[in-house]
């Protein structure tokens, strides 16, 4: 009879842990999700207050997404962002990739000092580096082009580290039996080292989707036409026209973040893996 209660208690002491740890997770998800939640029922009302709290289903309206739509020609800017985000994946993804896997598999002079010195331009601001990209770009004349957006945000340090870190976790067994078979070094690395980082992938183009989508002050820079502007720009200049009425400005970063939320939910599973892989290496 003892083992019995002694089985219950814990049962019980596991029961009411649990039930605690569950409400503080459910509380501290309220709290960090409450200004999207503020933002996304602020876009659904019409003429109100954006400081007041007091919301009924009566006073929800789609009339804010129907007139930012309207007024800002959305997919014009919906447009724009996507050729500069997926052209910086793509760009960042084949070239970090490429760049990380001899640091990762080959033996060459100078390969530490390359790596540490990949490392050590981590903890340069990205400020600082942009008036060198300004030139860069004007001696390429690129100013008022998309490529001009595109090239200095892809290929960044963090990928190719990350990248790197996702080439050592691949079997050695695998290279060598590649090469038994006859693979070069390209075959090598498209058909056996690729599919190996898949989730580590993921991981960048989830990075550099949410970095390049919400870029705002570089492509001001860049652009002297106000019409080739990505979105989280053009809301900016939303703000400056419409700041009295909110609901325009809440409705249109509502329709900015609904992409990152879904790319993120596409790529979580491999996110997770990645991550949980980086941390146990």
């Amino acid at each position: 009879m003892s083992n019995v209660k002694f089985k219950k208690k814990i049962k019980t002491k596991v029961i009411i842990s649990n039930t605690i740890s569950y409400i503080l997770l459910t509380v501290i998800a309220i709290v960090c999700a409450g200004p999207f939640i503020w933002l996304l029922l602020s876009s659904l009302r019409t003429g109100a207050n954006i400081y007041d709290l007091n919301f009924s289903l009566s006073s929800f309206s789609l009339v804010n997404y129907t007139g930012v739509m309207e007024f800002m020609q959305l997919h014009k800017y919906v447009w724009n962002t996507v050729v500069i985000t997926v052209g910086a994946i793509v760009i960042d993804v084949v070239f970090s990739a490429m760049c990380a896997y001899p640091l990762a598999t080959m033996n060459f002079k100078g390969k530490n000092f390359i790596f540490g010195v990949l490392v050590a331009t981590m903890i340069i601001p990205a400020a600082a580096g942009m008036i060198i990209n300004y030139l860069t770009i004007s001696k390429m004349h690129l100013l008022d082009n998309v490529m001009g957006v595109i090239l200095p945000s892809s290929v960044k340090t963090f990928s190719i580290i990350l990248l790197r870190q996702a080439y050592l976790g691949v079997p050695k067994e695998l290279i060598d039996a590649a090469k038994i078979d006859g693979a070069g070094q390209f075959l090598t690395w498209l058909k056996v080292m690729l599919p190996g980082i898949i989730p580590s992938i993921s991981t960048v183009v989830i990075f550099d989707f949410i970095g390049n989508w919400n870029a705002f002050l570089w492509p001001i820079i860049i652009f002297k036409s106000p019409e080739k502007y990505p979105l989280a720009t053009a809301l900016q200049y939303l703000n400056g026209s419409f700041s009295y009425k909110f609901g325009y400005v809440a409705a249109g970063t509502i329709l900015s973040i609904i992409p990152v939320l879904i790319v993120f939910m596409l790529c979580q599973k491999n996110y997770i893996e990645a991550v949980s892989g980086a941390v146990k290496g």
